[in-house]
């Protein structure tokens, strides 16, 4: 790894990553309690991981695949999304949009501002998203 991206990703984790990967982690665990919430629960820990820079792989880039998306994905297919929502997705989107508030403030925080933004989006709908090359 170059220098610029060892800053940028403690940057990265010392404002946002770490509290927010957190989040997915407690949100990961309720989900995974509930045993109705197993899907998700899987999902949140894979974007947990993600957003943790020192744990994922360089180039990667949460996307919906390369394939069509079916109008259901097993047991917590879109038509059961609402559930996730309720449950888990709007307060990690929440945290998500403030942090992104926050860090807009700053020009050094803008580009990590971004990100979370883009996280946010995810948190709302996970299920269908996939880690992939970007």
């Amino acid at each position: 790894m170059q220098p610029v991206s060892i800053l940028l990703n403690i940057l990265w984790l010392l404002l946002g990553g770490v509290w927010m990967a957190a989040g997915w982690i407690v949100a990961a665990i309720i989900m995974a309690i509930t045993i109705i919430g197993l899907p998700w629960a899987r999902a949140a820990f894979n974007i947990a991981i993600y957003t943790l820079p020192a744990v994922r792989p360089a180039g990667r880039a949460p996307r919906y695949p390369d394939r069509p998306v079916r109008p259901r994905h097993g047991f917590a297919g879109t038509d059961r999304q609402p559930i996730w929502l309720l449950l888990a997705g709007w307060w990690l989107a929440l945290g998500h949009l403030v942090t992104a508030v926050i860090l807009a403030v700053t020009i050094i925080g803008i580009p990590f501002a971004w990100a979370h933004l883009k996280l946010a989006g995810i948190a709302l709908w996970p299920i269908g998203r996939a880690i992939v090359p970007a």
